[in-house]
């Protein structure tokens, strides 16, 4: 018996340390990868990414949910390793769901999907095209970015002509867009702010430039100056990334405003913060937050896509005491009353989803 109790013991031992690793450390019951096609600490896309997890792990405790995130770089020389790096994340059938986002990684998450059927992943920001019947294995999540804009548009041309802001010439009713690559998500922001700032403008004009990708923030800062100092602008809106930390950089020389975008980026430059009124939010971390549940609960749709605006808590802008103390009130109102309209449906925003080059270079035209 002596001999059995041992060798039991030893069994027992054994299993143990299987399933706790060497290290003693239990793995979570749900594990999740993040796969950045670039870098935190860019205030605003991939940082939201990460806070929803961060969040998320902290909600839940580290012994029902763990994330890694994999940091792959955005530059040039960086994109040969996107596809081998999530490819190896699926061969090492360790993570419950496998996240990540933008246009830049459709093809290799159409590649994995494909290689990996059992494999889960969320793919945020993009479309995917689910018409093949293939790739029920994605979960698509997408943000209505063009109604927050619309708000943003509207902020702008309604501040552009306050001559009670301390930063605003009220003689001309300039306003700037700074995007990182022309694209469909990039132009859907660009169309929203466009009809935002027509709706309580008609005459408003936009000058827009686009950087040529999301990280090179020197580049960015050099277009936005150039709308401060020769285009007339006294007001911008980013959406480029860590580029679009450029834009920021540059009111703060210009002596300038510039809208946030993704994070509240007030927050996260405070040494800026006196230059950025408000940020419209894409709230990824949110929207991972509440995939990643459904999938816990088993409730998750796959093979499907999901678009996220107002109603749902896609999309909204910061409206803190900063943004009370940087905003006048009476904008501020009929920025809430504009919201609700699009709630309700008394608006609805124009997109350039499915829109041909030649639709959209004629709503560019229309602010020229």
């Amino acid at each position: 018996m002596k001999k059995i109790f041992a060798l039991l013991l030893v069994v027992v031992m054994i299993f143990s340390m299987t399933a706790c690793g060497q290290s003693g450390e239990t793995k979570a019951e749900y594990n999740a990868a993040l796969l950045l096609n670039g870098n935190l600490g860019d205030k605003s896309f991939f940082d939201s990414a990460n806070q929803g997890l961060e969040k998320l792990k902290a909600e839940l405790g580290a012994d029902k949910f763990d994330f890694k995130v994999e940091q792959m770089g955005a530059k040039p020389e960086d994109e040969p390793k996107w596809e081998p790096t999530l490819l190896e994340y699926c061969d090492k059938k360790e993570y419950d769901v496998i996240i990540v986002g933008t246009w830049q990684m459709y093809d290799a998450l159409a590649k994995a999907s494909k290689e990996f059927p059992d494999q889960k992943f969320i793919f945020f920001d993009e479309t995917f095209d689910f018409s093949s019947g293939e790739h029920n294995n994605i979960y698509n999540v997408l943000y209505k970015q063009n109604e927050v804009s619309f708000l943003v548009g509207a902020a702008a041309a309604l501040m552009t002509t306050d001559g009670s802001l301390p930063m605003i010439d009220p003689s001309d009713s300039n306003i700037g867009f700074l995007g990182g690559m022309e694209n469909p998500i990039i132009n859907d922001f660009l169309v929203g702010y466009i009809q935002g700032a027509k709706e309580v403008n008609p005459d408003v004009k936009v000058k827009i430039a686009y950087v040529g990708d999301f990280w090179d923030s020197a580049k960015g800062k050099d277009l936005a100056l150039t709308q401060y100092q020769s285009g007339g602008v006294d007001i911008g809106y980013n959406v480029a990334g860590a580029a679009g930390l450029g834009q920021i950089e540059a009111a703060a020389d210009a002596n300038k405003y510039a809208f946030g975008v993704d994070s509240d980026q007030a927050a996260l430059l405070p040494e800026m913060a006196e230059f950025i009124p408000t940020s419209a939010l894409k709230n990824v971390g949110n929207s991972i937050i509440r995939a990643i549940k459904l999938d816990l609960e088993g409730k998750l749709e796959y093979g499907v896509a999901e678009s996220l605006g107002f109603s749902e808590g896609g999309v909204e802008i910061v409206k803190d005491a900063h943004y009370e103390s940087m905003v006048p009130e009476a904008i501020r109102t009929q920025l809430d009353e504009l919201e609700q309209k699009i709630i309700n449906g008394e608006i609805v925003v124009d997109t350039a989803l499915g829109k041909s080059t030649e639709e959209i270079q004629a709503i560019k035209d229309s602010v020229q």
